[in-house]
């Protein structure tokens, strides 16, 4: 099963190697990754397959949530069918 990670927030020093392990530590496999800086914020989405995790999707979201609170960001994972449904115009 797919779905994609969003973080965002102030950037600062080891997001990305913050959220990726995080996610490896729960045998969540990142396909594509797209990250940007604009001026002092960071965005980044990703999309992962959580299908080897051994968790429900709602579990994985509740901890990413807290995870991303214990670092300052906010990090959300969803469903890709819920984003791309949240997302398209």
């Amino acid at each position: 099963m797919r779905a994609v990670v969003t973080v965002t927030g102030t950037d600062k020093r080891g997001i990305i190697a913050k959220v990726s392990g995080f996610l490896a530590e729960r045998d969540v496999n990142i396909e594509d990754i797209s990250q940007t800086i604009l001026g002092d914020k960071f965005a980044m989405i990703m999309i992962v397959d959580i299908s080897d995790s051994g968790k429900k999707i709602a579990e994985l979201a509740k901890e990413c949530e807290e995870m991303g609170k214990s670092i300052g960001m906010s990090v959300r994972l969803q469903h890709e069918d819920i984003f791309y449904a949240m997302h398209n115009v």
